[in-house]
């Protein structure tokens, strides 16, 4: 019995180490393939010491300098830079701090500063497969916890975001780190009628860390509060020292509420800034289904995106009906996962925890106009309950032993699910699904169709969001301009990218090429990029640095989020007479 007991340890860990390894080459197979987006310029700029002051703007930028512009800024501290992020962002500092002491650990940060601003939230992802398996074994049993691990380690929603150069999967593992403390209370009260106090001010402590990675680890920690009072108002007449319980319920708010009260002035100020006027009031029902589609990319995601419209369809249809066997058989499982005494409490308290977080979702939709539904991503603050869950209820059926092909039919129905997750991050890591949105890469591939003509790329911005995303766009430009179609040398001293604020319309920006210094060159091609314009908004002809007449060309008009038009520049007889 014993050595069988080993045998069964050893392989659990097996298993474990298994995942944990698979989950790893997936979150940094092809780290840097897929460009920066506006965000994660963003991340970027704030995690090298820097800020939006010290962006060229107002100048013309040679384009194969724009890389120097992503280079560490040395001796900032971290105060320095949470008083940048209180002037110019909208999220907790905490998360930049560790950035700049990781890139400042690995500079000189060289060609490679792409994959190196980007691993951490690989590293945090992979942590998170540890995490999520310690949850499901405390909260359930081990092979809940087991699978848990796997289903984490090929879920397509969390590879994407352990590839993103941004704040969500740390604060999903302190989310998970926090749900293990409120599930561990728990389980003390459930057993003991009594909560430790090492375990209530562990679990204080990471919520008050978590406040200061992401504002929304906040909907979690009111989630979790919630979903404890739940559980003590329906398990009243079973707990005997209520008292003892509340005053710790007590003691890990004020805790948790006093250690947020420095930042406090700071999220209600940044509740009304123009970087969060991009969420839209919801339309109807459409947090539901959004919601839902968000689930359904927490377990396949298939390329339906830049696809042909049938190919999309048929994709699409694909995905809808795995989506609905996945819940078939979650239903069946979920069945026996509640009804059983030994996983009924657990259960309740991670179900209670993720209703809370999606009703808080949808009161932040309707009662505030902002829909952060629409934003797969933003549904990292319940993943790990929702992950818990999925993965418990399949283990709970491989406990029965009164059907003999129960277990076998619970292997086949989690292979599948394990191996179509496979796929879908396989797709991921090849740039299929989960594209980057304002397609940088696509915008670079449109502006470069003529590389042997010189290039001036313009982006007339209302704020510096908009700055970010002109840098995304340069960012992915720049590998192109440098070695042409023919894999020779283009003409590459003659591309280059300017930002110029439009307030309230076009005409400063028109105002600034007019008076740009004469460039060394005949004739090039000019892209003015400008969000929130309309194509009726850009002119016919442009006049460049006095010299240059630029002509609109009709039939290269994109509009990927923001527009962005060609216009084609020559020197005009009457200026190459007087030249």
């Amino acid at each position: 019995m014993k050595r069988m007991a080993n045998r069964k340890f050893s392989l659990r860990y097996l298993a474990l180490v298994g995942a944990i390894a698979l989950g790893a080459i997936l979150r940094f197979w092809n780290l840097d393939l897929k460009p920066l987006w506006m965000d994660e310029v963003i991340t970027a700029i704030f995690s090298l010491g820097k800020s939006y002051n010290d962006l060229p703007l107002d100048v013309v930028l040679p384009l194969e300098r724009v890389p120097e512009i992503f280079t560490l800024q040395p001796g900032v501290s971290c105060a320095q830079i949470a008083k940048k992020i209180v002037t110019q962002s909208t999220h907790p500092p905490l998360f930049f701090c560790g950035m700049y002491s990781w890139l400042k650990w690995l500079s000189p940060l060289g060609s490679e500063w792409v994959t190196k601003v980007r691993s951490p939230a690989a590293f945090f992802g992979v942590a998170e497969i540890v995490a999520i398996y310690y949850l499901n074994r405390i909260a359930f049993f081990p092979s809940a916890g087991m699978i848990a691990a796997a289903f984490m380690a090929v879920s397509p929603l969390a590879v994407y975001l352990s590839q993103e150069a941004r704040h969500y999967t740390l604060p999903m593992l302190v989310i998970t780190l926090a749900i293990l403390g409120l599930v561990q209370i728990v389980k003390d009260i459930e057993k003991q009628q009594k909560v430790r106090l090492w375990v209530v001010l562990g679990w204080a402590i990471i919520n008050s860390i978590s406040f200061y990675v992401h504002y929304f680890c906040i909907l979690a920690f009111i989630a979790q509060i919630l979903a404890l009072l739940m559980l003590m108002c329906w398990q009243r007449a079973n707990i005997l020292n209520k008292r003892q319980i509340w005053l710790a319920i007590i003691v890990c708010i004020s805790i948790v509420g006093i250690s947020f009260l420095p930042w406090l002035p700071v999220i209600l100020h940044d509740y009304n800034r123009s970087e969060t006027s991009w969420l839209t009031s919801p339309q109807n029902i459409s947090p539901i289904y959004q919601t839902l589609i968000s689930w359904l990319l927490m377990l396949i995601s298939l390329p339906v995106e830049k696809q042909p419209i049938a190919i999309a369809v048929i994709f699409g249809l694909l995905m809808f009906l795995f989506g609905i066997w996945v819940s078939w058989q979650v239903v069946k499982g979920f069945r026996e996962l509640w009804y059983a005494k030994s996983t009924h409490i657990a259960t309740f308290t991670l179900l209670s925890f993720s209703v809370c977080v999606l009703l808080e979702f949808f009161a932040i939709a309707y009662l505030l106009g902002k829909d952060i539904t629409s934003v797969p991503r933003y549904h990292f603050v319940y993943y790990p309950s929702f992950c818990a869950l999925i993965a418990a209820t399949f283990a709970q059926k491989s406990k029965k032993k009164e059907i003999k092909n129960s277990i076998f039919n619970l292997q086949s129905s989690f292979l599948i699910i394990f191996l179509v997750g496979i796929f879908s991050c396989l797709l991921l890591v090849s740039n299929l699904v989960f594209q980057k949105p304002f397609e940088p890469e696509q915008v670079a591939q449109n502006m470069n169709q003529n590389p042997s003509i010189p290039l001036l790329m313009v982006v007339g911005y209302r704020d510096y969001q908009d700055v970010a995303l002109g840098l995304s766009f340069a960012l992915a430009l720049e590998p192109l301009r440098e070695v042409g179609e023919q894999g020779i040398s283009s003409s590459y001293s003659f591309s280059n990218v300017a930002f110029f604020k439009q307030s309230p319309d076009f005409a400063p920006v028109l105002q600034k090429l007019s008076q740009l210094p004469s460039l060394a060159a005949t004739h090039l091609n000019l892209w003015l990029v400008g969000p929130g314009r309309k194509r009726r908004d850009y002119p016919q002809q442009i006049t460049l640095s006095q010299q240059m007449t630029c002509t609109i060309d009709s039939l290269q008009h994109y509009r990927i989020g923001v527009p962005y038009q060609l216009y084609r520049c020559g020197v005009s007889i009457r200026n190459s007479k007087q030249g």
